[in-house]
């Protein structure tokens, strides 16, 4: 194997996962061409349609603190601590993330991108491509066919090539074709459309700046979060036909009267609803899993282009920074076995992207149907009370997946093994008060 500064890696796609990870093997030593369908959106003016801001939590800062760039994020994110529910008849209820000081951060996607993007002019090491689309690759080349958008076809040669090239990744689909790969996509009923909250007077926030809005509303909902500029990213959860549905709300007239009637307290807040609404794309919301996601020592996907998640966990770029975090271990590991590398980061990332993909889908429910209903707050703060009486056993799901870099999958089985460890208790404290009664009266009556 070749040392460091002797070997070349192709990254498709130069979003948020190739271009942390072209910051990686930068800094590494190694030689990188990071090649990016789209404008440099340093000096374009990109097209509205993919979410402008982002919830940043622990796992993706710690991938931004080993490149180098976490300080500079973080002065432009705004802290979330908590939720604020918007209920149906205006008032308002807050709901802390976890204990105090710790938040997850609104960060603008666009800002991010720029910030990693600048940070690799530190390494001569790393060249990048703006307007080159992936459209095909060679695994055994390895090597990656681009077209240059004028026409014309590049074909970059490396010694590794890496897909983020997003959830319909050209790099996978390629790998698709290799005998034994595994690959679902499975879509949400429901859709999602992006409006705008502006500042308000003299850039005043128009609502709780420190906190992620959410309007749950059973079988659909909307959210906000909140931008360094004052203004709030509104996303509309709806199902695509039905009562609630997208093809349903189809003038403007229809779009202002639901309003009125499910969000009530926001159409103040949006001058340009009607505008937003038919101007701005309506989208699908799609999770991928697939495997492997490495070809011998040659190719290696990340980020959406290896497992895409829904949003509602916030955690989908964390989750991709962890793979570059997890990859770039792997690497320093076994610097002498890139397969070995590849073969050891899909092992210990597979279970985990399976793991969130999951509890993404089952923290939408949660927070359009639960976060509104006493019973759930009741068992909210029992969990709460649980982690201040036992903070060494006791850690909300929650909790271990936002403030933590615990795996994904040990989450998972950490909160299983709690639960039936409270309701073996529960049964214990019932079974033992019973016996009190029981006991108590037959003493009485004899």
């Amino acid at each position: 194997m070749q040392q460091a500064s002797e070997c070349k890696f192709v990254i498709a796609g130069a979003g948020l996962a190739g271009a942390v990870m072209a910051n990686y093997l930068g800094k590494a030593g190694y030689q990188v061409e990071l090649y990016e369908k789209r404008p440099d959106l340093r000096t374009a003016d990109i097209s509205a349609g993919r979410s402008i801001n982002l919830a940043l939590s622990v796992r993706g800062l710690h991938a931004l603190e080993e490149i180098g760039v976490a300080e500079e994020v973080m002065k432009e994110a705004v802290p979330m601590p908590g939720r604020m529910m918007h209920n149906l008849d205006g008032s308002l209820a807050y709901q802390p993330y976890g204990e105090k000081g710790q938040a997850i951060n609104s960060v603008s996607r666009g800002g991010l991108n720029c910030i990693l993007l600048n940070a690799l002019g530190r390494y001569p090491n790393v060249r990048v491509f703006f307007n080159h689309r992936c459209i095909d690759v060679d695994l055994d080349a390895p090597t990656a066919t681009f077209d240059d958008g004028k026409g014309g076809q590049l074909t970059a040669v490396g010694d590794a090539v890496i897909g983020t090239d997003g959830a319909f990744s050209a790099v996978r689909h390629r790998m698709q074709r290799l005998d034994r790969f595994d690959y679902s996509q499975t879509y949400l009923k429901h859709g999602y459309k992006e409006l705008c909250i502006p500042p308000g007077p003299n850039g005043a926030f128009l609502m709780e700046k420190n906190a992620l809005h959410i309007w749950p509303r059973k079988s659909f909902m909307m959210i906000a979060l909140p931008n360094a500029d004052a203004s709030y990213t509104v996303t509309c959860f709806w199902p695509f036909d039905g009562p609630h549905g997208f093809d349903t709300i189809d003038t403007p007239d229809k779009v202002e009267a639901y309003f009125k009637k499910w969000f009530p307290d926001s159409v103040p807040l949006m001058p340009r609803l009607r505008e937003d609404y038919f101007e701005n794309p309506t989208s699908s919301l799609c999770t991928i899993r697939c495997g492997p996601w490495n070809y011998k020592d040659k190719v290696v996907l990340m980020g959406d282009a290896a497992h895409a998640v829904v949003p509602f966990y916030g955690q989908g770029m964390n989750a991709a920074f962890e793979d570059c975090t997890e990859l770039n271990a792997c690497l320093a590991e076994f610097p002498r076995d890139r397969a070995r590398a590849f073969d050891v980061y899909f092992q210990r990332r597979k279970e985990n992207a399976d793991a969130i993909a999951d509890l993404a889908i089952e923290n939408f429910i949660e927070m359009r149907d639960k976060v509104g209903d006493p019973a759930f707050l009741r068992k909210k703060k029992r969990q709460k009370l649980l982690h201040r009486l036992l903070p060494n056993w006791y850690l909300p799901p929650y909790e271990m997946v936002s403030f933590t870099r615990i795996p994904y999958a040990e989450t998972v089985r950490r909160a299983n093994h709690q639960d039936r460890v409270i309701r073996r208790v529960g049964r214990l404290l019932a079974a033992l008060l019973v016996l009190f009664i029981v006991g108590g009266a037959y003493w009485a009556l004899s």
